[in-house]
């Protein structure tokens, strides 16, 4: 096996997993490590509780991982959205080393992203701005949405040959869906899907448009969908979104030739998430006559709104909108 390094603001219980993987005796104030069992040396697993600067930390711990590309190197954030703190770190160091300077680096960013109505500041791990520093396959970034998915998505990490960044937007109430759950052969089989084919629709049936989406709206569609016993809308999970796997994407919508529409369904604004960074790839993957549209919130200066209420309201649209709304296209610009 490989080492494991996780150094975050709360990784020793975690967030939002209550991974519990530092456990405190209240009565000696002692600390232990269960996966230290499981490892050759209990030294080849470190958690650390770090301290609030997120820029000093992630500054270290690219550094940490460029000298030793033999350990699994995880920076987290209590919230996603806390890398903003060190955003001169990832913007000349993490995106762009290998190009600038030649170096290769393995450090995954593990951020916690998901809109459940808890307001602006801890919603968004800002997909689009990872995205945007995309290029030449400098990094991957990936939105996985089940537990055998993160499991070979974090697996394949340590099993490349040469180290690439991984930026992964973490489930925060994902995690306690109940239809995000797998096998026991699920884990111990396969690999890393970069896209989830549809299961939603009726065999024999013609489906009438592709929803494709990342992330946890799809067990809000999913839901939608058998709730109102839509059989004619397939639904596709694109679970790594750079490299953009335009193959899969390609493969899976030639088994749906009547489908006259392609949906790129989001939590996040219009401006925000993945739509602007990623649609060039869904035109090019559609097929002739495919019309590509886009179903999610509307643009907004703030990742989120504050009020409750607001976003049930939002997220029930953008459902709708994406599975039986009269879709025309992207919206005119300010």
């Amino acid at each position: 096996g490989s080492k494991l390094r996780l150094v975050g603001q709360d990784s020793g219980r975690g967030t939002f997993f209550h991974r519990h993987a530092v456990l405190h005796d209240q009565k000696t104030g002692a600390t232990d490590m269960p996966l230290r069992r499981l490892a050759k040396r209990p030294e080849d697993v470190t958690i650390i509780d770090s301290l609030l600067s997120e820029e000093a930390v992630m500054g270290f711990e690219y550094g940490y991982a460029t000298a030793d590309p033999t350990t699994l190197n995880i920076w987290e954030g209590q919230f996603g959205d806390f890398a903003n703190g060190a955003q001169v770190v990832i913007d000349q160091f993490i995106s762009s080393g290998e190009a600038k300077w030649g170096r290769l680096c393995g450090l995954a960013l593990f951020l916690p992203h998901g809109y459940e109505g808890q307001g602006p500041e801890h919603s968004s791990a800002r997909l689009e701005r990872f995205l945007q520093l995309c290029a030449l396959d400098n990094m991957q970034v990936c939105m996985p949405t089940t537990p055998a998915q993160m499991f070979h998505m974090i697996r394949r990490q340590m099993l490349y040959r040469i180290r690439k960044p991984l930026i992964v937007m973490m489930p925060k109430s994902m995690l306690r869906n109940k239809r995000s759950v797998s096998s026991l052969a699920e884990l111990s089989r396969g690999g890393f899907q970069n896209l989830i084919p549809d299961s939603t629709s009726k065999a024999g049936k013609p489906v009438r448009r592709v929803v494709a989406c990342a992330g946890k709206v799809y067990y809000d569609l999913l839901e939608e969908a058998e709730n109102r016993g839509i059989t004619d809308v397939a639904i596709v999970r694109v679970e790594q979104l750079y490299p953009f796997p335009r193959p899969a994407l390609i493969e899976e919508l030639q088994r749906f030739p009547a489908a006259k529409e392609l949906v790129w369904c989001q939590e996040e604004p219009m401006n925000q998430g993945a739509w602007y960074q990623i649609q060039h790839h869904l035109r090019y993957c559609a097929q002739e006559g495919q019309s590509v549209h886009y179903a999610g919130r509307e643009r907004s200066p703030a990742p989120a709104c504050g009020h409750f209420g607001t976003h049930q309201a939002e997220q029930a649209q953008l459902v709708e909108d994406a599975l039986v709304g009269e879709l025309n296209g992207d919206s005119p610009a300010d």
